[in-house]
């Protein structure tokens, strides 16, 4: 009998423990930053450098310009002056090189589920509950696109004092861009374009900061500016449409 109730004993014990430890295991594992590999400067190109250009494609200007960052992994000037100012922005080393400093910055600005600090998939979900499904494009190719707009939203939320963003609308599948009456090629149904306000900060300080942040597509309304990034794509809107 003591010998039964020892044995007893014993795989109570170790059910309690397994009863501690599955839930650990079970839980989702956070996303780990990403791994840079090497430091990045002028003259470097490859997948890595393509991604600091999304990342910093927001930081193309210091004032209003029609200019923005080209995402094709060569790191020219053009990347080396955008990471110059992410760098002063974020109080770094200001001389163009992305080590370790640069890339723990740029790091900081990551969620665990691929989104940004400061935004959620959700924030940009079509609002007929259709998600990232129904556009112009499929549903992987608009979460990438909104992921690179994101980064950019990022850098206008910086230079807008930290100030939050609203996303008013973010991706429209076709059906609810036709129920708004959004125009036939309307840069949403690609995952590439916003409607956004900031807290503390007029229609027209937001027109004048989204124009330093590579946006090729900006036109102000009464209460919010609409930002996309039509130049950059072959969605058939290859141009800049700065209006208001």
């Amino acid at each position: 009998m003591a010998i039964q109730k020892l044995f007893a004993y014993r795989w109570t014990v170790v059910l309690f423990a397994m009863a501690l430890v599955v839930p650990m295991l079970a839980a989702p594992s956070q996303a780990e930053a990403y791994d840079w590999g090497r430091t990045l400067s002028r003259g470097d190109s490859g997948s890595d450098v393509r991604e600091l250009q999304i990342r910093v494609a927001g930081w193309a200007a210091d004032s209003p310009s029609q200019t923005y960052v080209s995402v094709d992994g060569q790191f020219g000037p053009g990347t080396e002056a955008a990471v110059k100012r992410f760098q002063r922005a974020y109080g770094l080393s200001v001389d163009g090189v992305v080590g370790p400093e640069t890339q723990r910055a740029l790091n900081n600005l990551e969620d665990s589920d691929g989104s940004t600090r400061h935004f959620a998939w959700s924030e940009f979900h079509s609002k007929d509950g259709s998600g990232f499904s129904g556009g112009k494009v499929g549903s992987a190719t608009v979460k990438e696109n909104v992921r690179r707009l994101m980064y950019k939203l990022e850098a206008l939320r910086k230079k807008a004092g930290d100030s939050p963003v609203t996303i008013n609308s973010g991706f429209r599948s076709i059906n609810h861009n036709s129920n708004v009456g959004g125009s036939s090629n309307s840069q949403h149904m690609y995952g590439i374009a916003a409607d956004i306000d900031v807290s503390g900060k007029s229609v027209y300080q937001v027109r004048d900061i989204a124009r330093t942040c590579g946006f090729s597509g900006n036109k102000r309304y009464s209460s919010f500016n609409h930002v996309d990034s039509r130049v950059e794509y072959s969605y058939g809107a290859q141009y800049w449409w700065w209006e208001g």
